[in-house]
């Protein structure tokens, strides 16, 4: 998906090494679609 340009990761140069992953402008316009497809899972666990 970092590919596609959905998330963004940062990589730190720390020891430990530290990466951060995060939503990309297009991954935060998904989240319409996230918390619908989330409410239906949640709906559909209830009925089975």
């Amino acid at each position: 998906m970092e590919s596609d340009g959905i998330f963004t990761h940062t990589v730190f140069p720390e020891v430990p090494p530290r990466v951060e992953y995060a939503l990309s402008e297009l991954g935060e316009s998904m989240r319409p679609i996230i918390g619908a497809m989330e409410a239906w899972g949640i709906e559909y666990k209830k009925q089975h």
